[in-house]
């Protein structure tokens, strides 16, 4: 029996959900209406059938990482040193498989979609598997729950396998309102992104349509460096590819394209309303996530996870709030939130990719305040997680620990500082600070005589 290798594409930015989506911290990472973010629930919903296979940024290697350590999930993590769309992603993943499997299976899902009931949607996923392992590229169709304009559709063929799967008549292009109504009333189904293949299959029908991305995704691959989990794809091959969707360059060309009509509840929870369709929603059809409180409204839907948000007197509004941002949109507009983030980059304001907040794999930094000639910062430390600051300017530090024991280092001596106690860092030292214990370390660094973003590095 070949090895089903489910690969979890784990790139984008999710502008369209500014500002708690950003490309520094994209929405797959976000938790919603659940505990676990949509990269976590993507990952359970997958890990039984085989051994994941994430592809994804390099930037983002850390976040994968640890949140896989919080599920107890293990998996292969494919970095792209950069992004080329969806082919050559699948292109490096089939490459990545077939090394280890020649005649293996995969299930490509996206790591940034909801699917509620994970019975069905394996149960689907059996069926497109099988329907691959007949030399098939499988294609998952949803039906239209409205005429979204949003997603891309799939026109069935004839049947194929019984009436088990069809072919694909014809990819269509997200439409406009009232294509869209008309190809619900015709029986086309949603193209959700997901697809099952031979890994061998596929790379066999890249080989005739797309040989530029192909070989480009193989020498990657071949070239790669290993990294306990992490594999680095080769950047010089890699940069190779041709930037094209995996739909382009494969699955409207080919003719083996087949496609099921999936069972299973999906959004790909790409806009803020959508967001709030799979919220629970009170009986005027508010919902929050988060702090928020609405009142004397409909249909309003608040995400304040930071700080209360209080809403009344509206219908038909989002609100988003971060520790930096506030979003407030019209239901209509969530779809164009995406060119009001383009703004802001045009503004050059770092708030289009950045939040306050920097991740680090030691923990994380957040910046609180800085005026003329000082800057504070909070900065946690995971349990046995070692941060080393390097400074960049001659300037005098203070750390106050708040929770948590730290072992600060400075180079010629040590010392164990407790929740509640202070110490003073001399002028230009290098700073090792170790968390010993099981819980988190927390501490203020209050730095004088420089602004944050011109005083230390955080290695």
């Amino acid at each position: 029996m070949s090895t089903i290798v489910p690969v979890v594409l784990c790139g984008g930015s999710g502008s369209r959900l500014w500002p708690a989506s950003r490309s520094s911290y994209p929405k797959q990472f976000l938790t919603f209406a659940d505990d676990t973010s949509l990269f976590q629930q993507a990952v359970a919903r997958v890990a039984g059938i085989g051994r994941p296979l994430i592809v994804t940024n390099a930037a983002y290697r850390f976040l994968v990482a640890e949140q896989l350590r919080l599920i107890g999930v293990e998996a292969d993590i494919l970095l792209e040193p950069f992004g080329r769309d969806s082919c050559a992603a699948i292109a490096a993943a089939a490459a990545f498989a077939v090394r280890r499997d020649p005649a293996a299976t995969m299930v490509v899902v996206a790591a940034d979609h909801a699917i509620p009931d994970t019975d069905v949607f394996l149960a689907d996923v059996a069926l497109a598997v099988e329907a691959a392992g007949q030399g098939l590229l499988v294609c998952f169709g949803l039906k239209p729950t409205s005429p979204a304009t949003g997603y891309g559709y799939i026109r069935p063929g004839r049947p194929l396998l019984g009436g088990k799967v069809h072919e694909i008549g014809a990819f269509v292009e997200k439409p406009d309102l009232e294509t869209a109504k008309r190809y619900v009333a015709e029986g086309l189904l949603w193209n959700s992104g997901n697809f099952a293949y031979r890994a061998d299959v596929f790379l066999s029908e890249l080989a005739a349509f797309q040989p530029a991305v192909l070989a480009a995704a193989d020498a990657a691959v071949a070239k790669a460096a290993r990294d306990f989990d992490f594999v680095l794809l080769d950047p010089e091959a890699f940069g190779q590819a041709p930037k094209i969707s995996v739909d382009y360059a494969v699955m409207e060309r080919t003719a083996r394209a087949a496609m099921i009509s999936a069972r299973f509840d999906w959004s790909d929870v790409g806009t803020w309303s959508a967001v709030q369709g799979v919220s629970p929603a009170d009986e005027n059809g508010c919902a929050v996530v988060g702090d928020g409180i609405i009142a004397d409204s409909r249909n309003c839907f608040v995400y304040s996870p930071d700080k209360l948000t209080v809403v009344g007197g509206l219908e038909n509004v989002i609100v988003a709030t971060t520790k930096d941002a506030v979003l407030v949109v019209s239901r209509d507009y969530s779809e164009h939130v995406k060119q009001l983030v383009s703004k802001l980059e045009k503004g050059g304001r770092s708030e289009a990719s950045h939040h306050r907040e920097t991740l680090r794999p030691w923990g994380a930094f957040e910046a609180l305040d800085a005026g003329d000639g000082y800057s504070v910062k909070r900065i946690t430390v995971k349990p046995g997680g070692r941060l080393v600051l390097q400074s960049r300017l001659r300037i005098p530090e203070y750390w106050i620990v708040v929770g948590g024991t730290a072992v600060i280092g400075t180079g010629t001596e040590s010392q164990t500082v407790l929740a509640g106690q202070a110490v003073h860092i001399p002028e230009g030292d290098k700073r090792v600070i170790d968390n010993p214990g099981e819980l988190p370390l927390r501490l203020i660094e209050v730095q004088t005589g420089a602004t944050g973003a011109e005083a230390s590095a955080y290695d």
